[in-house]
């Protein structure tokens, strides 16, 4: 009993500074986090729904919202802005949509279709300025081990059976939908270890949770920030690892981080230049890469890569955005700029382009109104892509007009 009220006075003390924390975040950022004000309707000035990729990809990717959809209760509500939906109302929207794709329509009808049948919301961006900042994110294949040794050292590890996550709402109405990730040493609720814990002091070591094992602490903490990747064993085969929880510290860049510090150059900044730059200077590796206190737990998956809705994500067409203000599932549209590369994967150019894409991901890094990610696949095109891509752009949030 007293261990128990030990906890509840610990989880309690966490509650409030979490609670003073998320004021000053409130106060210090001018990000929308609001779900009702990151998206608006729009009723005029729409924009031309030119669709860049193959169809069959988009049929794909609805589908494989519509079993997510499926697996939500009918009746559960979902915010479009000021607007609230049924899981139901847009379960029908995605098979509404399904069914235009499926017409093979030219671009004035679909854009006529979409128009009579379906209510357009613009994310309210940055600071609510329409303007979403673009980048990208690609599945990585590693060469790994299934058993250590002196080349492969660097464990990916499972979510280990002390990290719990707390509701916070059980102990204060007011914090509805508010959850801390903690652990319990002895009679004390803590926040769980950080990236230097774990990584430094080992504070894992020893508790039979490696997956496998990598060659260089670049890769880990590259699949880290891609959150998923395939890895490549030494007999040839594959292993593909996902997302499975976090230790719930705040993401942190650390490419921000090396622009403070004068490691690169802004106009130099992309993953491949990070990764460039803490290869040649291993002195600064540990300094930079335990700047970010978050820290990625996976778990074995089959037919992934997998998002937030745990359904396979499709290249080109599945989106992460903060799944706080934005539904999960959603039809959306996007226009913004893509790399055009030569034969040797060099950049010789950015081109617009636009088309339909789904929210069926999340990131540590996408944060607010005015951040999204797409997921770019596999393959050389989708490293450079991921890579390099950070541009302002345009997001819209479609659902069916429901019946009057």
């Amino acid at each position: 009993m007293l261990r128990a009220a030990r906890i509840l006075i610990s989880v309690l003390i966490l509650t409030t500074a979490f609670g003073l924390f998320s004021c000053y975040l409130k106060l210090g950022k001018k990000e929308v986090q609001d779900p009702e004000k990151a998206l608006r309707p729009i009723r005029f000035f729409y924009p031309a729904f030119l669709d860049d990729m193959h169809p069959e990809s988009l049929i794909q990717a609805i589908k494989r919202s519509i079993e997510y959809l499926n697996r939500v209760d009918p009746e559960a509500v979902f915010h479009y802005g000021p607007h609230e939906f049924t899981c139901r109302q847009v379960r029908e929207s995605q098979d509404a949509f399904l069914k235009i794709v499926s017409k093979g329509l030219g671009p004035d009808q679909m854009n006529r279709e979409i128009k009579r049948q379906f209510r357009v919301y613009r994310a309210s961006g940055r600071a609510g300025n329409n303007k979403v900042l673009f980048t990208g994110y690609f599945e990585p294949v590693f060469a790994a081990s299934l058993t250590p040794d002196r080349i492969f050292k660097h464990p990916i590890y499972r979510k280990p059976d002390d990290l719990v996550r707390i509701d916070l709402s059980i102990f204060d109405t007011r914090l509805k939908g508010k959850t801390i990730v903690a652990r319990i040493a002895g009679k004390e609720v803590v926040p769980y270890h950080t990236r230097y814990h774990i990584e430094v002091e080992k504070a894992l070591e020893g508790r039979n949770l490696e997956i496998a094992w990598l060659k260089d602490p670049l890769d880990l903490a590259f699949l880290h920030i891609q959150g998923s990747g395939r890895l490549r064993l030494p007999d040839g085969e594959f292993i593909s690892v996902g997302y499975h929880a976090s230790n719930g510290r705040s993401y942190r860049s650390i490419g921000r981080y090396m622009l403070e510090k004068g490691f690169v150059e802004p106009e130099e900044m992309s993953m491949q230049k990070i990764r460039s730059y803490l290869s040649e200077h291993p002195e600064v590796m540990a300094e930079v890469l335990n700047y970010n206190p978050s820290y990625v737990f996976f778990q074995e998956k089959e037919n992934g890569p997998f998002g937030n809705l745990n359904v396979a994500l499709t290249p080109g067409r599945s989106l992460a955005l903060d799944y706080r203000l934005f539904p999960k599932g959603a039809l959306a549209f996007i226009s913004c700029l893509k790399p055009v590369v030569n034969d040797r994967n060099q950049i010789m150019g950015w081109k617009r382009f636009s088309r339909f894409v789904l929210n069926q991901d999340t990131g540590g890094a996408i944060k607010g109104a005015g951040r999204a990610d797409i997921f770019w696949g596999s393959g050389t095109y989708a490293e450079v892509a991921a890579g390099h891509m950070k541009h302002d752009g345009e997001l819209y949030i479609l659902v069916k007009r429901p019946q009057e």
